[in-house]
């Protein structure tokens, strides 16, 4: 693999490092730094990995401005047995990046062209610094100045960082007037942010059965809870074949993981709006505020280009082990998840997730049991939704009898005649639909059509 637009090879730590690193911060899709990779593309390694880490850490920080804390990351790898650093830099959201001791100037500016580095001309340096971003929480007042982090404090402690006394100036809690901003505010003990969790019965938003807050807290540990909540709502089913015996759950846990957090590093706090969970009978959706990033294409969103939103979170998160490596949370979904998951508009991003297509609901009361697909004890439990007992299963035949009988049946009608749920009703006639039985003629106001 050779150097493109996106990635560039350092045989070692050099003095150009920041440069680079502006340039990829300055380019709109950032960039990937390799050291111990040689121009040519052969692995020469690091010999001292962990003290140029710490090392490049150190430089980003107090070279480059304005502040790109939480928008690089920088992790080790073995290439060709050797060790190599790698070093993720995002695109950053206010523009125009530059080397601290030249200022905004075409000597400190850089962007990236082709697989240089070149100077940014004045005139694109003004245009960006015209259009840079001041309305972020870090540059927002908090109204309330009396904060407490001994929540924060904990959690530092868990991971066997401390933290000291200039914590708020290293986390950036402080604004521009040495003043709590509101990243201090939404990570303090006490706030007015809820983050809500809904459940419904069925397929929409009719029937709440349950309603979970977590809120008025520090937004890591409503994060933690939000996980914790959804983890235990990811139920695992037995699945039993004539051969093997495997667990299914409702969602794969690591895509999950991934856009619950993304939901909460991203979303859009200036307008006091945070995401939302809901869980349905057949899905979970996932909703947060603002759109797609200024200057990102859904495209580059999928490809995993990062442009964090608020890159103080951002930070944070990363030194809690919450968010691994930048611009692997999308990429990580849709290992498991189509793009068609997620519904983009001006102001909010939705996610929605499917239960597990092999997941049946088996018992009349919509309890979760064992699954059975095939074999010869599939008869005994009714079987598996779409299993491979005849053509169609019992259920099957009585949904179809249904629909026979009154062709503007709706999946909660066809699910009070069974006594059973809606998600149910739902799979079944997918497999009708799927079989050739039936056809859907108009959308939600139309009818069913019997084929055969």
């Amino acid at each position: 693999m050779s150097e493109t637009n996106r990635i560039e090879y350092k045989q070692e730590l050099t003095d150009s490092l920041e440069k680079e690193v502006v340039s990829f911060l300055n380019y709109k899709e950032g960039g990937v730094i390799y050291i111990g990779i040689d121009k040519a593309g052969k692995t020469t390694g690091v010999v001292d990995s962990d003290g140029d880490q710490l090392k490049i850490k150190d430089r980003l920080k107090h070279n480059i401005a304005p502040s790109c804390m939480g928008l690089f990351d920088v992790v080790s790898e073995q290439k060709d047995g050797l060790e190599i650093i790698k070093l993720i830099v995002a695109s950053g959201s206010e523009k125009p990046y530059f080397l601290k001791k030249y200022g905004m100037t075409e000597k400190g500016c850089f962007i990236r062209i082709g697989t240089a580095s070149e100077p940014m001309p004045q005139k694109m340096i003004d245009a960006l610094f015209a259009k840079r971003t001041r309305n972020s929480i870090s540059k927002i007042k908090s109204n309330q100045q009396e904060l407490s982090f001994e929540q924060l404090k904990i959690y530092y402690d868990g991971i066997g960082k401390r933290l000291n006394d200039k914590f708020a100036t290293n986390l950036e809690l402080l604004n521009a007037d040495e003043q709590y901003n509101y990243v201090a505010y939404l990570i303090s003990d006490k706030n007015s942010t809820s983050i809500k969790l809904a459940k419904y019965k069925g397929i929409n938003r009719v029937n709440l059965v349950e309603t979970n807050e977590y809120g008025y807290e520090s937004l890591i540990k409503s994060t933690k809870q939000v996980l914790d909540k959804i983890d235990l709502e990811n139920k695992t089913i037995t699945q039993i074949t004539a051969k093997e015996r495997k667990e299914i759950r409702y969602w794969d846990a690591i895509a999950l993981r991934e856009a619950i957090i993304n939901a909460f590093v991203h979303n859009d706090y200036t307008t006091e709006v945070p995401p939302k969970f809901e869980l349905f009978d057949d899905r979970l959706e996932i909703t947060s505020t603002g759109g797609l990033p200024d200057g990102l294409s859904q495209e580059e969103f999928f490809d995993g280009f990062s442009v964090p939103r608020n890159k103080e979170i951002m930070r944070i998160y990363k030194d809690l082990d919450l968010v691994e490596q930048l611009g692997s949370g999308i990429p990580r979904i849709l290992e498991s998840y189509p793009k068609e998951c997620f519904k983009f508009s001006d102001n909010f991003l939705r996610m929605s997730f499917s239960i597990n297509n092999e997941v049946a609901v088996v018992d009349e009361g919509g309890t979760d049991n064992r699954v059975v697909k095939g074999g010869a004890i599939g008869g005994a439990i009714g079987g598996a939704i779409g299993g491979a007992m005849g053509d169609l299963t019992d259920r099957q035949k009585e949904v179809l009898a249904i629909i026979r009988t009154d062709q503007s049946r709706s999946y909660r009608a066809i699910a009070e005649q069974l006594s059973i749920n809606e998600s149910a009703v739902l799979k079944h006639i997918e497999v009708l639909k799927n079989k050739g039985y039936i056809t859907r003629i108009g959308g939600t106001r139309g009818h069913w059509k019997i084929i055969k």
